[in-house]
């Protein structure tokens, strides 16, 4: 997979780059992520993107949660650090720091489907959608028998330390602000924490010390806003 991976963010707006990458969505390594997105576009009568296939899938070590796909997702139909988005650009760049590879980590949203009306501008997730997505995180676990890190990236995604908590005691799981230029711009400490964030991921995964779920990752508000559900999509 790693001779095939970009080089640089966006690149999947190269019309030949994406055609090549779907070309790869056939991989048994992401067939049951595919299978669970279909699973969930059904029951949900909404658009669910699929895994990048040049990203880790049932063989992941780390998942790394955002909060949804934003409606830019559209355009590639994939959950993808290459993805042609601010979102998607800070978080190539981040995870390239950390010495993340692609290999190991899967990116998902919390809210696997698209919640925005065809142009409709973004917006945050409703409560009840919140409410909605919970029990698909299960199955998606359940993928991932090599699971070790999950990585909770924005407000909504935080959300679901309780459910993990539920599912696997095991898990290491990590809160860092969600990459969104949003919020990445609003002062350096937000990029020092999701820097931070990660390379406590990545030292887990390399073998050093795991935190339980029992107490690395309290609830806490994790991005700026003004309201409650104050939150960013995915890109």
């Amino acid at each position: 997979m790693s001779s095939e991976a970009p080089d640089h963010p966006k690149s999947l707006r190269d019309p030949a780059v994406l055609a090549a990458r779907k070309t790869l969505l056939a991989r048994p390594h992401i067939a049951p992520i595919r299978a669970l997105a279909g699973r969930i576009a059904r029951e949900r009568s909404a658009e669910v993107p699929d895994p990048d296939p040049l990203d880790g899938g049932v063989e992941a070590r780390l998942l790394l949660l955002l909060e949804t796909p934003g409606p830019a997702i559209r355009g590639t139909g994939m959950v993808s650090r290459d993805n042609p988005t601010g979102t998607a650009a800070n978080l190539f760049r981040f995870l390239a720091e950390a010495g993340l590879p692609r290999r190991d980590t899967l990116i998902w949203n919390t809210i696997p489907w698209v919640i925005h009306a065809p142009g409709a501008l973004n917006r945050s997730p409703r409560r009840s959608e919140i409410r909605q997505a919970a029990p698909y995180l299960a199955p998606l676990v359940d993928c991932l028998p090599r699971l070790r890190v999950v990585v909770l990236s924005g407000r909504v995604a935080g959300l679901m330390h309780g459910d993990l908590a539920a599912l696997r005691a095991d898990l290491t799981v990590v809160a860092i602000p969600h990459p969104s230029p949003t919020y990445v711009c609003t002062a350096p400490s937000v990029a020092a924490r999701i820097r931070a964030g990660l390379a406590e991921a990545r030292a887990c995964i390399a073998g050093g010390h795991c935190a339980s779920l029992a107490g690395n990752c309290p609830p806490m508000p994790l991005n700026a806003g003004n309201g409650p559900w104050s939150g960013t999509s995915s890109g």
